[in-house]
């Protein structure tokens, strides 16, 4: 009689005919280990455990139906527990097999030592990041410091020293995230500029960057958090000559030679008399497109001569020195460099994203 045969009749057959439980479920055991003695392959050992634990037509399955539910009842505990503990036993030797199976299939290959190791890959540079670095390089060109401040301001240096009224939109809470009555997340980097003219005396060269603040809600344009960059120079011949011929080198240098510039008039509390820079149309060249909305030109970045009550804020002299600032997110200046369409795409981290930059 085969086994199959064998775990297909009812034991009490079985027993009737002379044999016993013991001797039963010993022979199933012993039947097994012959088998795993012949498996040397995965193939081999994954047609093992079908035939001995397969849930449908394994040899224990079929031992559970015929042996252990059909037993009567003075037979069923000796059953159910020489049943439990051949399942278990099986299953813990056929778990040994896979591991011993695994690692006799490993084929250990020489390792040739004068082979270069496998190539790393390295990270790429943020669009944002690589923004800053052009910019920082065309004013440093120009003779420009660098000047990073607190992202964490007292409303003095965020609005009071920067010419904002009292009843300013920009003061209220929802426009800026307060931390407590006096204390916030800058709006800007302008704060900077106060924090320079105190401990320094002109003439004063510097671009400050660094992330700002806004309570604004996320959509493609718009982010809670983002950065901005701003220049500024104060000495006593500051003209806004000065500034126009700046801000017309720096759009060319970072938007290509054959760009033209464009100041037109505007109003901003710290600088006086105010301005927004557009440039020729980065995607027509200035013949006009849905982008710059048939005009040929897009708004880049807001500048002026620094008012006169900035300047006593800072310890100046409005009467002696003068200056003008400019500033700009620089976000958006890597969306327009780089063709983005979603301000997010920049924070949220999508590597397919990031790694087209170098």
């Amino acid at each position: 009689m085969t086994l199959e045969e064998k775990t297909a009749r009812p034991i009490g057959e079985l027993v009737e005919s002379g044999a016993s439980v013991e001797s039963l479920y010993e022979e199933l055991t012993s039947a097994f280990e012959a088998e795993r003695g012949e498996v040397s392959s995965p193939e081999a050992l994954m047609a093992l455990r079908n035939r001995w634990a397969g849930r449908k037509n394994g040899l224990l399955a079929a031992a559970n139906d015929a042996w252990l539910k059909a037993a009567p009842k003075e037979l069923k505990p000796q059953v159910g527990r020489l049943q439990n503990v051949t399942k278990k036993a099986i299953e813990a030797k056929l778990a040994a097999a896979e591991k011993e199976v695994a690692k006799a299939s490993r084929k250990v290959e020489a390792l040739d030592v004068t082979l270069p190791g496998p190539e790393r890959r390295i990270g790429a540079r943020h669009p944002v990041r690589l923004v800053l670095e052009e910019c920082l390089e065309i004013f440093s060109s120009l003779g420009y410091s660098v000047f990073e401040g607190p992202e964490i301001e007292s409303f003095f240096y965020n609005f009071e020293a920067l010419n904002f009224p009292p009843d300013h939109p920009a003061v209220d809470e929802m426009d800026t995230l307060f931390i407590e009555d006096k204390t916030l997340l800058r709006t800007h980097t302008s704060p900077c500029q106060i924090r320079v003219m105190e401990n320094e005396t002109p003439p004063l060269r510097y671009v400050v960057h660094g992330k700002v603040y806004r309570n604004d809600a996320p959509d493609a344009t718009h982010s809670p958090m983002f950065h901005q960059l701003e220049v500024f120079n104060i000495s006593e011949s500051t003209t806004l000559g000065d500034l126009k011929g700046t801000l017309e080198y720096f759009a060319k240098r970072f938007f290509g030679l054959d760009t033209k510039t464009r100041l037109r008039p505007s109003f901003f509390p710290f600088t006086e008399p105010s301005a927004e820079l557009d440039v020729t149309c980065l995607f027509c060249a200035g013949r006009g497109c849905r982008i710059c909305k048939q005009t040929g030109w897009i708004e880049v970045l807001g500048c002026g001569m620094i008012d006169p009550n900035v300047l006593r804020s800072g310890g100046m002299d409005p009467e002696k020195h003068q200056g003008f600032a400019a500033g700009f997110g620089l976000d958006r200046f890597a969306m327009l460099k780089y063709d983005i369409n979603d301000i997010s795409l920049l924070y949220n981290g999508d590597v397919r994203f990031l790694k087209q930059f170098r």
